[in-house]
């Protein structure tokens, strides 16, 4: 069997075949792990299970933080004020902060996506803006120059991340001191950022599952996650 990687789960509102409310997550992230060559599980968001995750994440050898609603800003000191803050829940925010921090703590790879990130930024001390204020980062592609000695770019075989597909409206602002940002868009925005104390940990603020399937270049990130476990 191949490296088991841990997913947190969504609670959802529905879903086809199954009796009662479901728990949820993209089969876009599943389907790049494996094919990688890793196994996904996937972890409810049940908050009483908190106290169980470093335990459970020695039984697993990779982490996938992915893309959600947004981090409740309190988790970061501030209060909400933006009018286009949406899917916060305190269920996602509180299981997702436990893994990442257990996650680090063991020295797990672990790819952060979007909101995961986000989650990354603010468990590690940085904050985020609200809202970026522009539509242009909203199901669009971007290409994303990166530190040549980046993982991200050892992973990429290239120093450019092209053709990366970004449905967000938050951004980091504030980078956590122990990170290090490895990739921008022309206006500004981290889109990538590092821990270079880890073994491997990688974020990005785009979704390379979204095209995973058919670009190389973005299949290539959840084979270096796999390479490293």
């Amino acid at each position: 069997m191949g490296p088991v990687v841990l997913i947190v789960g969504r609670l959802a509102g529905e879903a086809k075949g199954v009796r009662g409310e479901p728990f949820a997550a993209g089969q876009r992230y599943f389907r790049a792990v494996a094919r990688a060559g890793g196994v996904t599980l996937m972890l409810p968001p049940i908050t009483s299970l908190v106290d169980e995750v470093p335990g459970l994440l020695r039984r697993v050898d990779a982490v996938v933080l992915h893309g959600g609603g947004d981090v409740d800003p309190r988790q970061y000191g501030q209060e909400p004020t933006a009018e286009e803050l949406y899917g916060v829940v305190p269920e996602h925010d509180e299981v997702e902060f436990a893994v990442t921090r257990a996650a680090i703590e063991a020295d797990l790879p672990l790819f952060a996506i979007c909101r995961g990130m986000q989650v990354l930024n603010v468990a590690l001390g940085g904050t985020l803006h609200q809202h970026i204020g522009s539509e242009a980062h909203w199901f669009a592609f971007h290409e994303v120059p990166l530190e040549p000695d980046s993982q991200l770019a050892a992973a990429l075989g290239a120093p450019v991340a092209t053709k990366c597909h970004c449905v967000h409206h938050q951004a980091v602002d504030r980078l956590a001191p122990e990170l290090r940002a490895v990739g921008s868009t022309a206006d500004g925005l981290i889109h990538a950022c590092e821990l270079p104390s880890a073994r491997w940990t990688v974020a990005t603020q785009w979704h390379p599952e979204d095209s995973a399937d058919t670009d190389p270049e973005q299949q290539s990130l959840f084979d270096s996650l796999i390479a490293h476990c």
